[in-house]
């Protein structure tokens, strides 16, 4: 047998056992590849791995994880909940019921500016109504049922009723009042309401994306204006709430309806922004990626990305701060609903929340409270109209729990008392 025969028969075994033990370990092998592209498919792995090796050419984020954070070592289970629309309070406190059961601590609720100081200034009476009511009814309901199960309330404070704009409703519904003052107003009266019961406030949602700064270019220098004027005016009513900026939305875009997240949050420092709050505020969704995708890409969004939101708190001074992910989850629309978020099964769904805290309990010890995207709607309409945003819930109108609901709350139990950072 010749020196070239030998050679040839040597690869072809080589080829053999190497696939032999690809088809042996593929499970392993694939279960390691999703542990850092966060995806579930060979192809999209494989490109994930090339993504990943391109990215060590790029700077590397620095985010100062031996930095002492505040309000970092919470309890991280947080709900998002709709609790003003339910009409019924006996369904109200069955979904806080719900939602203790499954071992969340805390509830992310707005107080929205335009359901309370609704006709006009100063006017806290519901005359929309008949007979009128006082419009503090079911929010005070909402803040007993909080403290009844033990739970604790982030509230947040944002859109404007008519009256506090020139152009009412035609600026926009979310769009900011005319005068920064009188939020402040608003503010100071709903903190001093709830002085000693309820301690943490969020001010504004997503203001660095259309809608939610109205009819107008967004603008992140106006909106350190309005934080500022919350801050102020909340501290003034009760120096012992913590204030929360509105959640920065993840996107690429330049403006002028949407800005980059990035562009935004330096511009937010730039202008002064540093003492107007004491937890950053951030969306954290997935998207197109499972939770362990560890791709870091500026212009890709997936789970990683607030790594780069705390390279650029650390850029300016802000490492002792926080960051509290507003809104966390996967998709779950079914195959005739157009996937604008991603898409995921159900069974995907509740597997990537619990793997989405695990990543963050382990790796990120400046995250404190990861509050998932819903609870549940009060009723169908989103089904109804086929729209995608239905399929982020953890349970349906009519109170079925979905796969996530008992993921989570299994993990929660598994968890326990480790569900602080020590």
């Amino acid at each position: 047998m010749s020196a070239q025969q030998r050679t040839l028969i040597i690869l072809a075994s080589l080829l053999i056992l190497s696939e032999l033990a690809a088809f042996v370990f593929r499970e392993n092998i694939s279960a390691l590849l999703f542990a850092w592209t966060g995806e579930e498919d060979t192809f999209p792995q494989l490109k994930g791995l090339s993504d990943l090796a391109a990215g060590l050419l790029r700077p590397q984020v620095d985010t100062a994880d031996d930095v002492p954070v505040a309000f970092a070592d919470v309890n991280p289970f947080g709900m998002n909940v709709f609790l003003e629309q339910e009409v019924d309070p006996e369904k109200r406190e069955l979904q806080v019921r719900m939602i203790a059961e499954a071992g969340f601590h805390w509830l992310r609720q707005e107080f929205p500016w335009e359901d309370i100081e609704i006709h006009g200034k100063g006017d806290f009476t519901d005359r929309r109504h008949d007979p009128p009511r006082s419009a503090w009814e079911k929010y005070d309901h909402i803040v007993d049922l909080a403290e009844k199960y033990g739970l604790e309330l982030i509230v947040r404070l944002s859109n404007p009723p008519a009256w506090s704009r020139a152009a009412g409703d035609a600026a926009g519904t979310y769009a900011p009042p005319d005068d920064y003052d009188d939020f402040g107003d608003f503010v100071e009266t709903v903190v001093s309401r709830y002085r000693g019961r309820i301690r943490f406030y969020q001010i504004w949602n997503e203001p660095n994306i259309y809608p939610e700064w109205g009819e107008q270019p967004v603008n992140p220098e106006a909106y350190v204006e309005l934080l500022k004027v919350g801050y102020t005016r909340a501290k003034a009513a009760d120096p012992n709430v913590v204030i929360i900026c509105g959640a920065l939305a993840a996107n690429i875009d330049l403006g002028p309806r949407d800005m980059n997240d990035f562009i935004f949050l330096q511009r937010m420092y730039d202008a002064g922004a540093a003492d107007t709050f004491d937890i950053l505020a951030m969306q954290g969704y997935g998207l197109w990626s499972g939770p362990t995708d560890r791709r870091m890409q500026p212009r890709v969004v997936n789970f990683s990305r607030p790594r780069f939101i705390r390279d650029i708190m650390v850029q300016n001074g802000d490492a002792h701060k926080p960051i509290w992910i507003s809104e966390m989850n996967w998709n779950a629309a079914p195959e005739d609903v157009e996937p604008r978020y991603g898409r995921v099964t159900p069974e995907q769904q509740a597997r990537y929340a619990v793997l989405a805290y695990e990543r963050a309990r382990q790796e990120w010890p400046w995250v404190g409270v990861i509050n998932f995207w819903y609870f549940k709607r009060a009723d169908d309409t989103w089904e109804r109209n086929r729209q995608p945003e239905a399929y982020f819930r953890m349970v349906t109108p009519d109170f079925e729990p979905l796969p996530v609901y008992e993921a989570m709350k299994e993990a929660t139990r598994q968890w326990g008392n480790e569900a602080t950072r020590q």
